[in-house]
């Protein structure tokens, strides 16, 4: 009985998780059709590709995800807590932010690391094959990196103790932001990204320079990882920039430059660094 009640959790989680990415990617895909038509014009094969990794992903990650839920549970496994007055008010909002620096600090490290030329080809390359990104490619990752982003929530929930509502807006946050950094345009208005703001926190804008260059602004959420360690390259553009985007200044994009990675000639066109 144990063994189902396990296995049914993991069933569970993984269609959780696969339902929650083609929600939300596909309305973020919907709305950039709507707000850019024809940004997408001549992907469709790409975009294919890209949810096929992504569902392989989202299995990857729904198996740990489906473990602990039956853990926390049937065994009390975890820090998760359901009594709100269990911590003080104010610990709430404080444990989203160590929930997210924390994953964003195992997110910059072990993005750096793909970028290793080996590392890069036997994995990472799958995830930098979408040139130009679109909003299907957040999970598009090789097993192997997306092994590497499946535990740290999970271990994270061991670790520090969190509300089971701050754990929903943590993984809320996750979904939307990696979705949104890979859309091919700029979401938020323009004061969060050209603001104060822009400087620590990470939108489109910064994550495309990452998908142009092949190199530098490795951070997920805040760029303080980059801005410490020297790999901040400021933010990207949009040639097809509206109202509100980051303009193209002209002048072609630096384009990849890791070993094995043969660039886009669309892609470099239209995105410049």
């Amino acid at each position: 009985m144990t063994m189902f009640a396990l296995f049914g959790s993991t069933v569970a989680m993984i269609g959780i998780v696969s339902v929650r990415y083609l929600i939300v990617s596909g309305a973020f895909a919907a709305a950039t059709r709507a707000r850019h038509p024809g940004l997408y014009a001549g992907l469709d094969r790409q975009i294919r590709r890209e949810i096929m990794w992504s569902l392989a992903s989202a299995t990857i990650y729904g198996v740990p995800a489906g473990v602990i839920a039956w853990g926390w549970q049937n065994r009390g496994w975890t820090l998760i807590y359901t009594d709100i007055g269990a911590w003080p008010l104010w610990y709430w909002p404080l444990s989203i932010f160590l929930y997210l620096f924390a994953h964003d600090s195992w997110f910059y490290w072990t993005h750096r690391w793909m970028h290793q030329p080996r590392l890069f080809r036997i994995a990472h390359a799958v995830h930098h094959a979408s040139r130009p990104p679109t909003a299907w490619a957040a999970m598009a990752f090789h097993p192997v990196e997306a092994l590497t982003g499946a535990v740290v929530i999970p271990l994270l929930v061991f670790a520090i103790p969190i509300h089971v509502t701050a754990l929903v807006v943590v993984l809320s946050v996750m979904t939307v932001m990696g979705v949104t950094n890979h859309m091919g345009w700029e979401v938020f208005p323009r004061f969060i990204w050209a603001g104060p703001m822009g400087k620590w926190i990470i939108t489109a804008s910064h994550h495309q320079r990452h998908h142009s260059d092949y190199r530098g602004n490795y951070g997920l959420y805040f760029r303080f990882w980059d801005r410490l360690c020297g790999t901040d390259r400021g933010l990207g553009s949009f040639a097809h920039a509206g109202p509100g985007q980051p303009a193209s200044s002209g002048g072609a994009a630096a384009g990849p430059r890791d070993a094995g990675s043969g660039g886009d000639h669309r892609y470099r066109a239209n995105h410049h660094a």
